[in-house]
């Protein structure tokens, strides 16, 4: 092998060899004149930004930690730190911004700067779902205690982000955006902007075919519908027939807040006529459907908007030719009490209607209460509307035979002896049963029907320490029972006892009172037992003074047979 070059070669050796190094000297001159020129640069001499951002936390906790006193935030390195925060890429550093806005949120007692809304705009833009859900919590603090001002929030745009969270956002996120949403809409201020930039989105929202995303929607509709002023809103935008479509969806909580937002307008009758503008009795027929729904509180919510709609005649009328009874007659024999409770409000508005008697009595609505009292008869509600129901059906001659053929009046005595019975509910009661009692067919029924059980609660709430007009109400109805043998038998062994009753009638100053005393005192007269304890006692003696009071008064004690006082000698 060769090892001597030849002159050829070693001449192009030489000029590589040469070449080689002029490049590595050139290379040698760039590295160090990029280096002089970075070392120029002052960027390399500042806190990197992840380290920074770690500086502006602590900045803003150790003040916290230390004093506890939040007016010491409330300046220009506090500001600074916030957007440095607020601006991070780090969820963990947002979050740190985010839970000194909630801190603020609770201790700051006076506006908070408009400088400060910044950093909070970008916290609400943030991808990060705990940041976005504390950070929507500290603006519902503050917009609730007036430490920003709706406008302010408007102007600043808080609208667009927060309607995205409704749209995706976490659901802890989403119930506080809904909560800003509702804040934002109760300034009379911002109902114009409302309409553009946020109910019209919303309505749009709750079309969609993404359940989330509807139901979502839906519940800030409802929302918005608390105040008077945010339903003309809705209104005007259009709400209510997409609210109305939200009653067939197949989601039960859309059909809820749809029904309960449809409540909130009904409320208001200047809003009757939207609601049922929507041609061939839209709405109606929806909520008749809804109430057969199986979901309980969705079929409750559509009793309580028909009770609402019916104060107008003219739905009344409607409602007569869209069959409402059916669906009603299941509710009420519904096992669930808050079922029952709903159909009887809407059966004792419907029952108002005179046109209604006939339909009600003829599909057996009276022999349907008498087995829900006897479920339901200690519920105050349950014997309120009942009462209301019973007395309406009552005024017509059809509805008292169906009353006297039917359930219903054992069912009021059983709810009448019920110990769970709250007072408000036996006054109620009581009050039904004596205006019952002034139709003698039903008299006559009513003092067939009582047994001694209901005879001693009626004298034992008569009592002087109890209610006085739960007092008044049952010697009322004591003193219109037909004074029959039966009758007599159950009040025999309670005449003293009623005697003491009817003194304190006697010496209280209403005429009404002392009225009834001697109402009472002339049915219980007429049977001798009762004349032989009246005699020489206390009760006798009051009589004799309240007949020297008035004409009138002693009018009505003639009729008692106890002759009157002689005059005194002057």
């Amino acid at each position: 092998m060769c090892t001597v070059l030849c002159e050829k070669c070693a001449l192009l050796f030489c000029k590589f060899k040469l070449r080689f190094r002029n490049i590595c000297k050139e290379i040698a001159h760039e590295i160090a004149e990029f280096f002089s020129q970075l070392a120029e640069c002052t960027c390399l001499s500042r806190t990197p930004p992840r380290r920074r951002q770690r500086s502006a936390s602590d900045h803003l906790l150790l003040p916290l930690l230390k004093t506890g006193d939040h007016a010491l935030v409330l300046n220009e390195e506090c500001f600074e730190a916030l957007n440095d925060l607020a601006a991070s890429v780090y969820a963990d550093l947002q979050e740190v911004a985010a839970l000194y806005y909630l801190y603020l949120s609770h201790c700051l007692e006076s506006p908070l700067p408009a400088s400060f809304m910044g950093p909070l705009m970008s916290l609400l833009f943030s991808p990060h779902p705990d940041v976005q859900k504390t950070t929507c919590l500290s603006l519902v603090n503050l917009l609730v205690k007036r430490n920003v001002c709706e406008e302010l929030a408007f102007e600043m745009g808080v609208l667009p982000p927060l309607l995205e969270i409704v749209q995706a956002g976490d659901p802890g996120a989403r119930c506080h955006a809904c909560a800003c949403v509702t804040m934002l809409a109760s300034s009379e201020s911002n109902s114009d902007a409302l309409v553009s930039e946020g109910v019209i989105p919303l309505l749009v929202l709750a079309k969609s075919f993404d359940p989330q995303v509807q139901q979502n929607a839906a519940w800030v509709l409802l929302n918005l519908t608390q105040s008077v002023r945010s339903r003309r809103v809705l209104c005007r935008a259009g709400a209510v027939p997409v609210l109305v479509v939200l009653l067939q969806c197949a989601d039960s909580r859309v059909q809820f807040y749809g029904c309960s937002a449809l409540l909130h307008l009904a409320a208001d009758p200047e809003h009757h006529a939207r609601l049922l503008h929507i041609g061939e009795r839209y709405l109606l027929k929806a909520l008749l459907t809804l109430m057969a729904s199986p979901v309980s509180k969705n079929a409750c919510q559509a009793c309580k908007c028909l009770e609402m709609l019916c104060r107008n005649v003219a739905v009344q009328d409607q409602l007569l030719e869209l069959d409402c009874v059916r669906p009603l007659k299941t509710l009420l024999s519904s096992p669930v009490l808050q079922c029952v409770q709903s159909a009887l409000i809407l059966l004792s508005a419907l029952a108002t209607h005179p046109a209604f008697h006939e339909v009600l009595v003829s599909e057996g609505v009276c022999d349907l209460m008498g087995p829900m009292l006897r479920r339901h008869g200690s519920s105050c509600d349950v014997i309120l509307h009942s009462c209301a129901s019973v007395l309406s059906l009552g005024g017509s001659c059809l509805g008292r035979q169906a009353l006297m053929e039917s359930e219903c009046l054992p069912g009021l005595l059983q709810a009448l002896v019920s110990p769970g019975t709250p007072v408000e509910a036996l006054i109620r009661l009581t009050s039904c049963l004596h205006r019952l009692m002034s139709f003698e067919a039903l008299q006559s029924h009513l003092s067939i029907m009582m047994t001694s059980e209901e005879v001693l609660r009626l004298v034992k709430s008569s009592g002087p320490n109890g209610n006085l007009q739960l007092t008044y109400n049952c010697i009322a109805i004591l003193s219109t029972l037909q004074m029959n043998g039966q009758v007599i038998g159950l009040l025999r062994p309670h005449y003293r006892l009623l005697m003491g009753i009817i003194v304190s009638l006697f010496k209280n100053q209403e005429l009404k009172f002392q009225h009834l005393g001697i109402t009472a005192l002339c049915n219980l007269i007429q049977d001798a037992d009762f004349r032989a304890v009246l005699s020489g006692s206390e009760l006798e003696t009051e009589v004799l003074r309240l007949s020297e009071r008035t004409e009138e008064t002693r009018q009505l004690l003639s009729l008692t047979g106890i002759p009157p006082a002689s005059p005194q000698e002057p």
